[in-house]
């Protein structure tokens, strides 16, 4: 599936610095992109920076994507974490700050809490009156 580079939204990253992307940019300036970017049905990107960016650096105004079924913030994170890891290590600046926000995802404090039960609840009321 295609999509325009334009839409797709990129939220914080835990990788600062997206190094040299001279190599990759021949690659796919030669060969196409091999691997799709990895977006949520939102369009916001999963996997995939710096495909995208060379992309974007090449011209391209569209890009192959896949689309995966929204998962909550902590698994989006997670998946971004390891996508990043087996590519090139992350900086140790940049490993501490993605442990800290999936602390933060898996121990809300109690605002949080309360409101995930207020959503939760809302969905399931919500969910009785449709099949009603």
């Amino acid at each position: 599936m295609q999509v325009p580079i334009h839409e797709i939204v990129l939220k914080k990253r835990i990788r600062k610095n997206l190094g040299d992307l001279a190599s990759l940019k021949e690659s796919m300036k030669s060969h196409g992109l091999m691997n799709p970017v990895v977006i949520t049905p939102e369009k916001v990107l999963i996997a995939g920076h710096r495909r995208l960016e060379s992309a974007r650096q090449l011209g391209w105004t569209s890009i192959t994507v896949r689309v995966m079924d929204k998962h909550d913030e902590t698994e989006l994170l997670e998946m971004e974490i390891d996508e990043n890891n087996q590519r090139r290590p992350l900086a140790t600046d940049e490993v501490a700050e993605a442990y800290q926000r999936l602390d933060k995802l898996r121990n809300p404090g109690r605002g949080k809490r309360f409101w995930m039960w207020i959503v939760s609840l809302w969905n399931r009321l919500f969910r009785r009156r449709r099949r009603s």
